[in-house]
């Protein structure tokens, strides 16, 4: 019976032990669990404000014309290019004629073209970024052999010795290398 209650205090030992660094340090895979929970409500949340039912016709064209713009205009640049080699002499002439549309539409077109890129732009900046940041891969000393051009990092040279660390160079000092 004393074995089984010293394995017994040793366990309670154990547990009290990691109550009082939770309180210190987190437990990391607590975290992690509550990050995951708190993200999967918010997917959830934000699916359920964009759940809609079938959409109509009238819905499904105007999100086919607010899709038109940009590929129109890249399209219409690169056949502004094809027309000028193939009819050169009828590609000057529309050039011309350009000259001839008052500023104040100009401004207008510009207006607009501006306020659509504009409100793409700031929708895109506001959203949150939907690729976060990926930590650099961390190679141990263990495993830095393995690695080309990592050998050196498995022991440090002499001339780094204890570098900015203080408490280093005193011990250093103390053991007399």
């Amino acid at each position: 019976m004393g074995l089984m209650g010293g394995i017994g205090a040793v366990t309670q030992l154990g547990r009290a032990a990691r109550g009082v660094s939770e309180v210190f340090v987190p437990n990391r895979t607590l975290v992690e669990q509550l990050v995951h929970a708190g993200r999967g409500a918010a997917l959830e949340q934000m699916g359920a404000e964009f759940a809609t039912g079938p959409r109509g016709l009238f819905d499904r064209m105007v999100d086919g014309l607010n899709r038109l713009p940009r590929p129109m205009l890249a399209m219409g640049t690169l056949g502004l290019f094809v027309y000028a080699m193939v009819d050169p002499i009828g590609f000057a002439g529309r050039m011309q004629g350009l000259a001839y549309v008052p500023e104040p539409l100009w401004w207008l077109l510009g207006a607009i073209v501006g306020f659509y890129f504009g409100a793409r732009e700031l929708h895109y900046r506001r959203s949150p970024d939907p690729v976060p940041d990926l930590p650099e891969p961390v190679v141990s000393g263990w495993l830095a052999a393995d690695h080309a051009g990592r050998a050196a990092a498995v022991e440090p040279s002499a001339a780094e010795g204890a570098g900015g660390n203080a408490a280093l160079r005193d011990w250093q000092a103390a053991k007399g290398t």
